[in-house]
């Protein structure tokens, strides 16, 4: 019965593994004088990098923009 939980705790341990592995995009961050050319940094990036699509997870304005996504492939 300990050998069948321990299987069992195992294989749970690696499927979640799998899935947040998966789950898990590349980050990228981009400078540019307006929201909108820091932005267009961010897609070019996202586009050589084969991504289908980014989400913007920050943006600091401070003489200029510093703008971070994270890519989803």
């Amino acid at each position: 019965m300990k050998n069948i939980r321990a299987i069992s705790i195992a294989a749970i341990a690696a499927l979640s593994l799998i899935s947040f592995g998966s789950y898990a995009g590349q980050s990228v961050s981009a400078r540019g004088s307006t929201l909108d050319s820091a932005e267009a940094h961010i897609a070019a990036k996202a586009k050589a990098a084969g991504a289908e699509s980014y989400r913007i997870t920050s943006a600091r304005v401070d003489n200029g923009v510093y703008m971070t996504a994270e890519l989803d492939k």
